[in-house]
């Protein structure tokens, strides 16, 4: 069956930059569907909410709302079940290539648009579409999807972990969360805070599924320790764990793992 057109949603400040490059879009890749073009932060979030899209062009200098942290929010919230968006940054601004991609951007584009970087950023995001058609179920699940089949090795009961010369072993048993940051994991137990290279979606595969459960696309409690989950009136949901201070922050896209029984 023939895949349907791509779709993009843009985010951008000044409405005629919007509609210049919703225009080199139509011109450089004709099938590309421009769902919405807004012009802050939370009209993003909400667009992208309703239309779901396979790219977004987002400004990072918007009102209510810098564009970095709306993809954050975007993401947090995405369905489990469908490949997240390709995110390509065009901002006037050098200075945030770095934080933007840490976001996982796919590209990172100067103002003025020059049409030839265009043409570049779309055979880019047309070549990444296609890979996504071939390997998308898997490259995309949630991990509680991806659960280790039996003929495969058992749950982790130990990871490792290097400071300079020393291996720090760690046991499962004694995670209380794991959180992703920026390029590592930390992993957190009752005394100690240790980072780990190994990326959380490969980790989480490995886990059992038992003993840990997700609450957001960066973080993995341990559930036996989840004390309480407290939503506040602006909509956020946040968890406790049995002991430590800190809350953590639920995504809307496991909140329903908290309903009341």
């Amino acid at each position: 069956m023939k895949a349907p057109p791509p779709t993009a949603l843009i985010a951008e400040d000044e409405p005629v930059l919007a509609r210049v490059l919703s225009r080199e879009l139509a011109r450089l890749w004709p099938s590309l569907q421009i769902k919405a073009i807004v012009h802050d932060g939370e009209a993003a979030i909400e667009a992208a909410r309703q239309h779901l899209p396979d790219i977004l062009f987002m400004d990072i200098q918007m009102p209510e709302r810098n564009g970095l942290d709306a993809v954050e929010d975007i993401i947090d919230d995405w369905p489990t079940d469908r490949a997240a968006p390709l995110v390509v940054f065009v901002t006037a601004f050098d200075r945030f290539a770095i934080d933007a991609f840490e976001r996982a951007a796919m590209d990172y584009v100067l103002k003025p648009v020059e049409p030839q970087r265009l043409t570049l950023t779309c055979e880019r995001l047309k070549s990444r579409l296609l890979e996504r058609q071939g390997n998308d179920a898997v490259a995309h699940a949630p991990w509680h999807a991806l659960r280790r089949p039996p003929s495969q090795e058992p749950p982790l009961t130990m990871i490792q972990a290097g400071i300079g010369s020393t291996l720090h072993m760690i046991a499962t048993a004694d995670i209380h969360y794991l959180e992703a940051d920026s390029k590592y994991v930390r992993v957190v137990t009752q005394d100690r805070s240790l980072l780990i290279r190994t990326p959380l979606r490969e980790l989480m595969p490995r886990l059992d599924e038992r003993q840990f459960t997700q609450i957001h696309r960066s973080i993995v409690v341990c559930t036996p320790l989840i004390d309480k989950v407290v939503r506040e009136d602006a909509g956020k949901i946040y968890l406790h764990l049995k002991g430590r201070s800190e809350r953590l922050i639920v995504s809307r896209s496991y909140a329903h793992l908290f309903k009341p029984m």
